[in-house]
């Protein structure tokens, strides 16, 4: 994983990919030449402005289509970014109490507020790898005082070629690449996440990232969340996750980061910016 950077990192165990017929293995300099798109004019101007620094990792503040000026705001994470550790596999964390803070920067990178949280509204390291914060702050709130607003979850899956921006508030650093495809499971020790997003070769994401949101660039929409990476070609162990396709084929690539798809979470965010896992089309993991 993109390692958080504060606290003890939970030692993760080796798992093999099960009986897997074959093993491709590609090396960092034979990674997938980015897409002709990589150096496309960008509609969207990408700022730090709603991004978030956590004490160990990056975050954004987020709204999906239907939230309103007056719900409570989300803070979008990742799961192994949590205050409390690392979610055992199969474990998902619900509305529990939190007082964690966020130092909310503006468009120069510059910090401009402290957010703090109310609970842990939603979290999990299992198919996927989110922590989901609600603030004791509105959207509304937020803007009036800070002159900021939330980013925007897209509510569709992401798209091969697509250019985008991973934004680390913990770094205060920005890359550029493009969606070079997906990873029907992606496998990194204990866990396993579904369709993955695999980025072109540029977004070389580092410990301190994780949680950083991934933004195409012609929208300005978060269609991910940034969360690991090949460091040294390994198979499926800690930072080294690989690639498993539908027929148990691995395919390790190293030097390669994935970030996880955020669209899923649109259609599990009811009234009141509430995470209601049994709305329908909500196909999270369930508690």
């Amino acid at each position: 994983m993109n390692k958080p950077l504060a606290g003890a990192v939970l030692s993760l165990l080796l798992i093999g990919a099960g009986a897997a017929p074959a093993v491709a293995s590609v090396p960092r300099e034979a990674a997938a030449p980015a897409p002709s798109r990589e150096r496309a004019a960008q509609a969207v101007t990408v700022t730090y402005a709603g991004t978030v620094a956590l004490s160990n990792c990056s975050g954004s503040v987020v709204r999906a289509p239907g939230s309103q000026p007056n719900d409570p705001a989300l803070v979008l994470s990742n799961g192994h970014c949590l205050e409390t550790g690392f979610p055992e596999p199969g474990q998902v964390i619900k509305d529990q109490r939190s007082t964690r803070s966020f130092s909310l920067l503006g468009a120069s990178g510059t910090k401009v507020a402290t957010l703090r949280a109310s609970k842990v509204a939603y979290a999990t390291m299992t198919d996927t790898d989110i922590s989901i914060y609600q603030l004791t702050s509105t959207y509304a709130q937020i803007q009036s005082q800070y002159g900021i607003s939330a980013l925007t979850l897209n509510d569709a899956h992401p798209v091969q070629g697509t250019p985008i921006k991973v934004v680390s508030g913990y770094w205060k650093r920005t890359y550029s690449c493009n969606v070079d495809g997906f990873a029907y499971r992606l496998k990194e020790g204990s866990w396993t996440w579904k369709d993955s997003v695999r980025y072109t070769s540029s977004c070389n994401t580092i410990g301190g990232t994780s949680g950083s949101p991934v933004i195409d660039t012609t929208t300005g929409k978060v269609v991910a969340v940034n969360n690991t990476g090949n460091e040294d070609g390994g198979r499926c162990t800690d930072n080294n996750p690989c690639e498993v396709d539908e027929n148990g084929v691995v395919t390790v690539r190293e030097g390669i980061n994935y970030a996880q798809e955020t669209y899923i979470i649109v259609p599990c965010i009811g009234t009141g910016n509430k995470i209601d896992l049994s709305r329908p089309g909500c196909t999270l993991p369930k508690p």
